[in-house]
């Protein structure tokens, strides 16, 4: 919208004209009333605004309605059903879409039980016939208004945990995690190739951004090639390039990968697959940044950052005759392991509620997890690691009937028993102490959402069931971020 135009929203009213600034405004909810008879509108209005907490604006239609919401937020909306052009349930639909978080009262004087029905499916708020008595209608706003409130501090609360266990994209509470992230902070600000080690489905290609993101390369290409999903015969023209008639299908000049990559990073995923023939340019490159195009014999110099990864063991394979040890070497300046999910499961309650949120269906509030669908994700070993739960949740939101995924909605893979449940993770690069702390606490956690479980989230019973005192108890539940409503569902 340009400096000479005004908005489509009419601002009726002094209160609406000259909102207050400075904290008096932050307490303010803004209102917006969409009706396109002007009488009812202003009426509607001028009997909102006697409550001085709220802000009121108005739209004569549909249109001019979607203008407002393009220019400012609202916590409520009461739109008329019929009007030109787009009606309520169009605006409706649009506010869903956009995710706006926004409650949607709908009013008619044609309401039928089967427009009723469609507005609550769509999401509205309620659904009142007129003629509207403004006293029933101060109190359905007044209810939404305080729904809206909760559900923004929700929302505000997520995005407060997630930013306190994210880290350019990566989610995890782990000590091992955060110890990585450490490291990619560290190594990111130097220009040091980097080989990534990890199971399949732990996130090597986001901790390979995440080193991208953090330096001061961010701005530049980050350019990501799958070596093993590249056959021999195409790999080098796909790494450095070709020139027009090195082989039969070479009709032009092409760019290879690292060309691409010019002042910013190439992440070379699965390098452990690179055939030996190729391995020796590769290796020429990371030692002097250049090389030639396929079927050329210009000299092309590069800057760009190396990132590699692999879920093999390179030594072993160079110890095979399958890897050049020397490659090997030039690649493993900068090591980052990434441990397998199973060896994170303080991880998997956070990052099982991060999908469930991904998930959902479009403008509808994020399905919640039933504690024993809960207890089955956090017993399963993840051969598949992060990728597995991810595939394992969204299944589950697809296939569950209503917003509370249960048992039923998880892969039988997960269902069915598998190996023994507790098989502790061994790693003697780290102090003992500090591994015991960390599988303390998720054995702590493990035990206190059985135990709120059996109580339907009674903290009383819950404090006399584990022999704790309630303070502990209520402690435990702040610090491992327990939800008590969702056990008071069973």
């Amino acid at each position: 919208m340009t400096g000479n135009q005004t908005s489509s929203a009419s601002h009726e009213s002094p209160a609406a004209e000259a909102p207050p600034v400075g904290p008096a405004a932050t307490s303010k909810r803004r209102v917006l009333i969409v009706e396109d008879n002007e009488t009812a509108r202003k009426q509607i209005q001028v009997f909102l605004e006697t409550d001085p907490a709220l802000l009121v604006d108005t739209a004569a239609n549909g249109s001019d309605a979607l203008k407002a919401l393009s220019d400012r937020p609202y916590s409520v909306i009461v739109t008329d059903l019929k009007m030109p052009r787009v009606d309520g349930l169009q605006l409706l639909e649009e506010v869903q879409k956009r995710r706006l978080p926004a409650d949607v009262i709908i009013t008619t004087g044609f309401g039928t039980i089967d427009h009723a029905v469609q507005a609550m499916r769509l999401g509205a708020a309620d659904f009142l016939t007129k003629p509207i008595n403004l006293e029933h209608l101060r109190i359905v706003v007044q209810r939404a208004l305080r729904e809206r409130a909760l559900q923004d501090e929700v929302t505000a609360l997520r995005e407060q945990l997630h930013a306190q266990y994210k880290f350019h994209n990566i989610l995890s509470k782990s000590p091992r995690m955060h110890d990585v992230f450490e490291l990619i902070s560290h190594v990111a600000q130097t220009i040091s190739t980097v080989l990534i080690f990890g199971e399949t489905g732990t996130g090597k290609e986001l901790v390979a951004r995440a080193v991208h993101e953090s330096s001061p390369r961010r701005n530049a290409p980050f350019v990501a090639v799958n070596c093993a999903a590249l056959p021999e015969s195409l790999l080098e023209s796909e790494l450095f390039g070709h020139e027009k008639g090195a082989f039969t299908s070479a009709v032009g000049q092409r760019k290879g990968r690292f060309e691409m990559a010019h002042g910013g990073t190439i992440f070379l995923d699965e390098v452990g697959e690179i055939p030996l023939s190729m391995q020796a340019k590769l290796l020429r490159v990371l030692q002097d940044r250049r090389f030639e195009r396929v079927g050329g014999t210009q000299t092309i110099e590069v800057d760009v950052r190396v990132v590699a990864a692999t879920n093999r063991d390179l030594l072993r394979l160079a110890k095979e005759g399958k890897f050049r040890e020397d490659l090997y070497y030039r690649l493993n300046v900068v090591k980052i392991d990434l441990p397998p999910l199973h060896e994170r499961p303080e991880d998997v309650h956070l990052l099982a509620t991060h999908f469930v949120q991904k998930f959902s269906p479009l403008g509808a509030p994020p399905k919640t997890i039933a504690p024993e669908a809960m207890e089955l994700l956090l017993q399963h070993r993840w051969p598949g690691n992060i990728r597995e739960l991810e595939n394992a949740v969204e299944r589950a939101c697809v296939t569950s009937r209503d917003d509370v995924i249960r048992p039923e909605n998880l892969p039988a893979e997960i269902l069915k028993p598998s190996r023994p449940r507790y098989q502790l993770p061994v790693d003697l690069k780290r102090p003992l102490t500090e591994q015991l702390a960390e599988l303390t606490a998720a054995f702590e956690e493990r035990y206190l959402r059985r135990a709120l479980k059996r109580t339907r989230g009674h903290i009383g019973r819950t404090a006399h069931l584990t022999g704790l005192s309630r303070r502990t108890i209520t402690d435990k539940i702040a610090l491992y971020q327990i939800d008590k409503s969702e056990f008071k569902q069973e």
